[in-house]
């Protein structure tokens, strides 16, 4: 069996993910050793994600040390893969998907309709912002930056009524004390590839490929394919406020995207099915930009994006 190297971010919750592949790597009788690689986003910590604005900001570091030879695979939260992966790189393997869905945590209210006028929500999405102000724009959204378990910290010494993580994070981690709701997609559609992990390789290994081939998801391929492929046509990385939800239904796909001012003064949503999950996501995302999206992405982005032109 071969010794493979993973590179991993030292956070708790990656270091979780990225131990989670090492025993079903090890269950196959690979030899498995992990080193841990600071990113760019790991040291910015006390600025909003949104205003770093550095694609592959969690990733850029872990790719160089794959070019490098340095670790065979890298092991990612997908929502925080760029939608285009850099020549020389690949994604071997989705893994099956937890919960996409994003969670309201608090000590004290049950739900985001429970909180009282003008509480403190902390989060650092404006995905999340955008879409929680459309439908409780008298809260006050605060920055919150830090690991999973810093954020809940924060919660629990009273620096904020709730806050907004992912449900995936959470359940793997086994922190779900405070979770009080499971926010619906048609309330907080989720980012792009959440719940799911993607497994990064050096393009063209195909030894590597094929010791990974088996913990790729034909589900999770293709629903977060079909959320990226949406993602990517609107210009957008993890940290705009745009939401892509797929599942399959009856054999076919269903995709539900969102792109919301960050001011939640206008939420654009857009369905639709299909069977490829490119054209679907395409599909969805030129609706979308016809709808309004196109407008409130030019504001986000401080330049114009030109509506992708139909073949």
């Amino acid at each position: 069996m071969a010794r493979l190297r993973i590179g991993s971010r030292g956070s708790q919750l990656a270091l979780w993910q990225a131990n989670h592949i090492s025993t079903l790597l090890r269950e196959r009788g690979h030899e498995v050793e992990l080193e841990i690689i600071k990113t760019t986003g790991d040291k910015i910590t006390d600025v909003a994600l949104a205003k770093v604005g550095t694609k592959g900001m969690f990733t850029k570091e872990i790719e160089e040390a794959l070019a490098e030879g340095r670790v065979d695979l890298a092991v990612h939260s997908l929502k925080d893969l760029p939608t285009q992966v850099p020549p020389g790189f690949e994604i071997a393997a989705i893994t099956k998907r937890e919960n996409p869905c994003d969670v309201f945590c608090s000590r004290k209210y049950s739900s985001i309709d429970e909180l009282p006028h003008g509480a403190r929500v902390g989060t650092s999405s404006l995905r999340r912002q955008a879409q929680l102000k459309a439908i409780r724009p008298d809260l006050q959204i605060v920055p919150l930056r830090g690991n999973v378990d810093t954020r809940l910290r924060k919660l629990e010494a009273g620096e904020y009524d709730a806050v907004i993580l992912a449900a995936a994070g959470l359940n793997r981690l086994g922190k779900t004390e405070l979770v009080k709701q499971v926010i619906p997609s048609n309330v907080m559609c989720p980012a792009a590839g959440q719940g799911a992990l993607g497994i990064e390789i050096r393009a063209g290994d195909s030894v590597t490929r094929e010791h990974l081939a088996f913990l790729n998801d034909a589900g999770a391929r293709a629903t977060s394919t079909c959320e990226r492929a949406l993602l990517n046509k609107l210009g957008g990385g993890c940290q705009v406020p745009i939401g892509a939800s797929a599942e399959v239904r009856d054999g076919r796909l269903h995709l539900e995207g969102v792109v919301a001012d960050p001011a939640g003064s206008r939420v654009i949503r857009e369905s639709g099915d299909g069977s490829d999950p490119v054209q679907l996501g395409e599909r969805i995302a030129d609706a979308l930009l016809r709808g309004g999206g196109e407008e409130i992405l030019e504001a986000v982005y401080g330049q114009g994006i030109a509506v992708p032109q139909q073949p």
